[in-house]
């Protein structure tokens, strides 16, 4: 079972989150994740600038 993570440094871009977290082995990661209903979009990056390029591109199918 997968620990709950601590984000930090989280800033929102339009309707997408961005923070960064430790994963399980102590490696820093980048998550986006979209906070519309029934999104679902959510994805994990080496980098933070690649997680705030894929929210600033982001569009979601719902809306």
């Amino acid at each position: 079972m997968s620990r709950l993570r601590r984000f930090r440094n989280v800033v929102r871009i339009g309707p997408v989150r961005v923070g960064t977290a430790n994963d399980n082995r102590g490696r820093e990661k980048h998550t986006a994740a979209c906070t519309a209903p029934r999104c679902g979009f959510s994805t994990e990056y080496d980098t933070r600038s690649a997680a705030e390029l894929a929210a600033r591109t982001h569009r979601c199918p719902i809306t």
